[in-house]
């Protein structure tokens, strides 16, 4: 017996398309551009949005655009010329220099995401699975990424706009070019960060050295943020 279709379903993945196509796009515009009725556009939108696939661009209240929900999906599970395989060497050159944990963290919907891992080899040492969530609150990845971000993204992953102290966190990662996290995610563990930024300064992901506090007192974290921030000038050049 032939298994029925859903409708409904193609109809979201043809209007997610369309705003992937056209971003930013109304409804109206949309609904035109896909030959498809208004308020069945409306609904899908709606749907999307609600999953945190899309939502509304910045500055034009009225139109849609993807988030990186879409990206981080794609990094998952694409095997093809992806920022995974552009750093994967990078990331086990970072591994076997400072022997911890790294990793490659991306924005995702009011969330960060890890798309990739180099283990360290130690016994001890800090494992984190691929697709795992990684928290806005605390997280070095949240630190090192969020600062280089627009306000309003800004807004929409706090929750709320930055306050002072966490204004004075992100100009110190400014400042320094990475981010320090002790204890902010896993009591005992400590993660230093530091973004990976596309030509124009917009953050697309994070790299990550994580491991045992007592294997990385504050003592080393300069020499291994500065061992991070040249791993990341290396890659920067390497794929110009």
């Amino acid at each position: 017996m032939p298994v029925k279709r859903s409708q409904s379903a193609l109809r979201v993945l043809t209007v997610l398309e369309g705003i992937a196509r056209h971003q930013p796009v109304g409804v109206s515009e949309l609904a035109r551009l896909i030959d498809d009725d208004k308020s069945a556009v409306q609904r899908a939108i709606m749907t999307l949005a609600d999953g945190g696939w899309i939502r509304m661009a910045l500055g034009a209240s009225s139109k849609w655009q993807l988030t990186a929900h879409l990206l981080a999906v794609a990094h998952m599970g694409n095997t093809g010329n992806d920022l995974r395989q552009r750093v994967r060497s990078t990331l086990e050159g970072l591994r076997d220099a400072t022997e911890e944990t790294v990793l490659l963290t991306v924005p995702d919907v009011r969330r960060f995401v890890v798309i990739d891992a180099a283990e360290s080899r130690h016994v001890l040492r800090t494992v984190h699975s691929i697709g795992v969530d990684v928290p806005v609150n605390g997280s070095a990845t949240a630190r090192a990424i969020l600062p280089y971000m627009p306000f309003e993204q800004q807004c929409e992953f706090l929750g709320e706009p930055p306050n002072a102290r966490v204004l004075a966190e992100f100009a110190e990662t400014r400042k320094r070019g990475y981010a320090v996290s002790i204890g902010g995610v896993i009591e005992g563990s400590t993660n230093i960060a530091a973004p990976i930024l596309e030509s124009e300064g917009h953050p697309i992901g994070a790299m990550v050295v994580s491991g045992p506090s007592e294997r990385l007192p504050i003592k080393r974290h300069a020499k291994i943020g500065q061992t991070v921030l040249e791993a990341l000038r290396s890659l920067s050049r390497s794929t110009h």
